[in-house]
């Protein structure tokens, strides 16, 4: 995974923004992530790529037990742990693909904005498989092919700066993409929906939601917002491991 988070120009920008500052309801998806989320009273739970450690947080203000949240970035688990430390919340410095992933061991796998910055996804979601108990749920938020797939994955602009149109190309070309993001150059990957949802389906899971996310009705009112009804910005899945018979 691209370490660009322990940059300290483009971590101090990323710091600014509503989802760093505000938390879970500062992220125009969390209404339609929230709604998936199984109950996690005395459960546990692997969160994939944690950052600042809301989603930790949030599992075990919902009952977890035990939370372990991994990020490749220093600067990111240095963050969690000011922010969202609880003794049921373990933090550790690990990328997704270095990561062990344990048999049998965890109820509820979340991985948020950080699986297109992985390669082989297919390989990720045999681990999680395995490292799921039997009936566990693996929630994803991963950035929606059209917006990987767009050129320069930003608008094209009228003369007087409105957005046009998105345009998009090379959309069955997956692999590395550069874009210009957060005054940085960053480097992501481009998946098509036959890959992610397909490659969850042959790993073994099962698919119980898959939703492409809309800001809420309360930010429509944010600048910027409603171009975001444009397009689709991310894809979020609910899957699950069911017991083999």
């Amino acid at each position: 995974m691209n370490n660009i988070y322990d940059n300290r120009q483009f971590f101090d920008q990323y710091s600014k923004m509503s989802r760093s500052q505000q938390g879970l309801s500062g992220a125009g998806e969390w209404h339609q992530f929230k709604a998936l989320f199984p109950d996690l009273s005395g459960k546990s739970v692997l969160d994939l790529g944690c950052g600042y450690g809301w989603h930790c947080k949030y599992a075990v203000e919902c009952g977890a037990e035990q939370v372990l949240g991994i990020d490749l970035s220093e600067k990111m688990i240095h963050e969690a742990k000011a922010k969202n430390a609880d003794s049921k919340i373990t933090y550790r410095v690990c990328g997704l693909e270095e990561y062990d992933y344990p048999a049998n061991s965890y109820d509820c796998v979340v991985s948020n904005l950080v699986l297109h910055y992985i390669a082989d996804i297919d390989a990720i979601f045999r681990k999680i498989y395995l490292t799921l108990k039997a009936d566990g749920v693996f929630l994803l938020n991963i950035e929606h092919p059209v917006f990987t797939a767009g050129v320069n994955q930003d608008w094209v602009y009228d003369s007087n700066g409105r957005p046009q149109h998105w345009p998009v190309d090379d959309y069955f070309y997956p692999g590395e993409r550069v874009t210009h993001f957060l005054g940085q150059d960053v480097t992501k990957r481009h998946h098509t929906l036959t890959q992610i949802l397909m490659g969850l389906i042959k790993a073994g899971f099962q698919l119980d939601a898959v939703e492409e996310a809309m800001p809420s009705a309360d930010m429509m009112d944010i600048p910027g917002m409603s171009d975001e009804m444009r397009r689709p910005m991310m894809l979020i899945v609910s899957a699950n491991k069911k017991e083999k018979r």
